[in-house]
């Protein structure tokens, strides 16, 4: 993975989703460190309940001075992913995909997205989502992948970077409070298991 420049990736624009107003990303990591989810779009199924995990860790972030903010490629889907209340973070747009390119978020295509959206770890998670009554529709950009980046205080370092490689890839709540240094006690989404024909919870 090359080594991320928050120099140049800071000065990217983002669009608040509640003004429209234009922010560089960079101003989200002055004061605080913050952490970043990239939804792939927010009607998908398997983002949504990615979403709704890494809310349950907001209390202990807000309590660290740690912002929680979701960024979405296009504003397709943005209300009902609002209005359901899946995530506890501010939320952004990057319709440019500026910074999503910048991070090596990859964009599948027509091929090969459907192998990809029909494997054993999106259907997984998609049994999990279900589970919880998270359902999801197949509006927007199917083809752009997502990720999360968390930035320390005043950009002075990269705490976590990662880039989903299949559309169920997501960080683990323990894997995101050690990136961070804190503790927190929220309890993971049991992970159904799945064998090549079913999911089960």
């Amino acid at each position: 993975m090359a080594k991320i420049d928050l120099t140049q990736i800071g000065k990217n624009l983002l669009k608040k989703t509640d003004s429209g107003e234009d922010i560089e990303i960079q101003s989200l990591w002055k004061g605080q460190t913050v952490v970043l989810f990239f939804l792939r779009r927010f009607g998908c199924q398997v983002c949504r309940w990615t979403a709704a995990e890494i809310s349950k860790l907001e209390p202990d972030l807000r309590a660290n001075n740690i912002a929680l903010v979701g960024i979405g490629p296009e504003e397709t889907g943005l209300h009902d992913f609002r209005e359901l209340g899946f995530f506890k973070g501010a939320l952004y747009l990057d319709e440019k995909k500026k910074t999503y390119k910048d991070l090596g978020f990859k964009r599948y295509t027509a091929l090969s997205v459907i192998p990809a959206g029909l494997g054993k770890k999106v259907r997984a998670v998609a049994a999990k989502a279900s589970a919880q009554g998270i359902q999801g529709n197949f509006s927007g950009d199917l083809l752009q992948s997502g990720g999360m980046l968390i930035v320390a205080n005043g950009g002075e370092k990269v705490l976590l970077h990662f880039v989903q490689d299949n559309p169920g890839d997501f960080v683990p709540l323990e894997d995101i409070s050690k990136a961070l240094g804190v503790s927190t006690n929220a309890q993971e989404g049991q992970m159904p298991s799945c064998n090549d024909e079913v999911c089960t919870r």
